[in-house]
């Protein structure tokens, strides 16, 4: 790939980024038989542009993307088209080349199969070789951080003060919590900043040690990968990280950083069509005229879907 574009972040000691893609995108079938998840689209950009996107501005140069068999969409999109882009410069149509090239600038850009599916675990170990013995992050594909937040810099800041590894907390209602690995904390007298004392897989909510939930951003210290070759498969059969950093969190090493901003979840169709409709909406070239359309059809609902079908018809 070629080299990234420049980046005014200030130097840190982690430049490294995994980006685990290898589930099977049950949820979202038939239409991920063929199409890898993190290629559905998010607007007109797959969702997995906008992860590496966040990486780069964060200033992490070096993106490992950990995939499985029948992803070769995504290798495909973060390397260049020559063909598409001749046929764009010859029609001087400079806003879809650069549209296009953008992907495979954006960082310098690995690919590793996971010969199985055996959990992020087992995902994030596959990239011991690539990380080697420096700390890196891990970026999940069904959570969009808006690019308006810092929430990755952040960890990285703390990081780099703290050592060890740090995850990314946001509070959740009681009814959800059983949808995420959950975290116990302790107070580090920094308003966003907490140590994290313990680790629970997916917890019913009586179980649960806080409403703090961990979402799909973490900064790794390469410790995690001895841990990670000794930890049983848990949860589904499956080696889960949480499960490692429960383990990593005894002694003390283990902060989270407690994110109230902005957060688009993908993870289910619902939460998928919603983070549609929300980043569209903040679309300086689409947001005005599809909110004038969508509150008019929103409005419309209310009369009834046989009305609302004529009035809105395609």
């Amino acid at each position: 790939m070629i080299a990234p574009h420049a980046s005014s972040t200030p130097a840190r000691t982690v430049r490294k980024a995994v980006v685990p893609a290898a589930g099977l995108g049950t949820r979202f079938l038939p239409a991920t038989k063929a199409t890898p998840k993190e290629m559905l689209p998010v607007v007109d950009k797959p969702a997995i542009q906008y992860v590496v996107e966040e990486a780069a501005a964060a200033g992490l140069d070096d993106v490992l993307m950990v995939t499985g068999r029948h992803k070769r969409a995504i290798e495909d999109h973060f390397d260049n088209a020559v063909e598409l882009e001749q046929a764009l410069a010859a029609k001087g149509d400079a806003v879809r080349l650069d549209a296009v090239r953008d992907p495979a600038r954006l960082a310098n850009i690995h690919h590793i199969r996971q010969g199985e599916p055996l959990g992020l675990g087992h995902a994030v170990l596959c990239a011991r070789r690539h990380v080697g013995d420096q700390p890196f992050a891990v970026l999940l594909g069904d959570d969009l951080i808006d690019p308006r937040e810092t929430l990755l810099s952040r960890m990285l800041d703390v990081r780099e003060r703290h050592a060890g590894s740090v995850v990314a907390l946001m509070e959740v209602a009681p009814e959800q919590i059983h949808l995420y690995g959950c975290a116990a904390v302790e107070p580090t007298g920094e308003r966003d900043v907490v140590r994290v004392t313990g680790l629970v897989e997916k917890p019913s909510p009586p179980d649960a040690p806080s409403g703090y939930a961990v979402i799909g951003r973490y900064v790794l210290d390469p410790a995690v990968f001895d841990t990670l070759e000794r930890t049983p498969p848990g949860r589904g059969g499956e080696i889960q990280l949480t499960d490692a950093l429960q383990e990593m969190a005894t002694d003390g090493t283990v902060h989270g950083v407690v994110f109230d901003g902005l957060r688009y979840d993908t993870g289910d169709k619902a939460d998928y069509l919603r983070t549609v409709v929300r980043l569209a909406c903040d679309r300086d070239d689409l947001g005005p005229e599809f909110v004038a359309w969508l509150r008019e059809f929103v409005a419309g609902l209310d009369g009834g879907a046989a009305a609302q079908g004529r009035r809105f018809a395609a």
